[in-house]
C-alpha cells in the first residue's frame, strides 16, 4: 500500500491576494510560472498534482475580504475531488481550524 501524499496549505494571517496565491504555489510545489489565478490553480491541480489530500489551515485568520477567495478555492477543490472520483482515484480536502 502506498503512502498517502498530503499537501498542507497554511493561510494563517495572509494579508494580500498575491500572497494567497503564492502560498498556494509553494504548498502545492507549483512551478514559478504558476499564473496565480483560479484557472491556473485548476489546471495544475487537476493535471499535475499527485496529492491524495489537501489540508487547509488558518482560513479563520483571514480578513472578510478573502471570503470570495476561500469560496472559490473550496469550489475548485470540490470539483477536483469529484473529477478524481470519476476515475477511481482518491483525492480529498479538509479545512482544519
Amino acid at each position: 500500500m502506498s503512502e498517502q501524499k498530503i499537501v498542507t496549505l497554511d493561510l494563517t494571517d495572509c494579508k494580500y491576494a498575491g500572497e494567497f496565491h503564492e502560498r498556494i504555489r509553494v504548498a502545492f510545489d507549483f512551478p514559478e510560472w504558476y499564473g496565480k489565478n483560479w484557472s491556473a490553480f485548476w489546471d495544475l491541480l487537476s493535471n499535475d498534482c499527485d496529492a491524495n489530500k489537501v489540508e487547509i489551515i488558518g482560513e479563520h485568520t483571514l480578513p472578510r475580504e478573502f471570503d470570495g477567495y476561500i469560496e472559490k478555492m473550496h469550489e475548485i477543490l470540490q470539483r477536483n475531488k469529484e473529477h478524481c472520483e470519476e476515475y477511481g482515484w482518491s483525492c480529498d480536502y479538509e479545512i482544519i481550524n
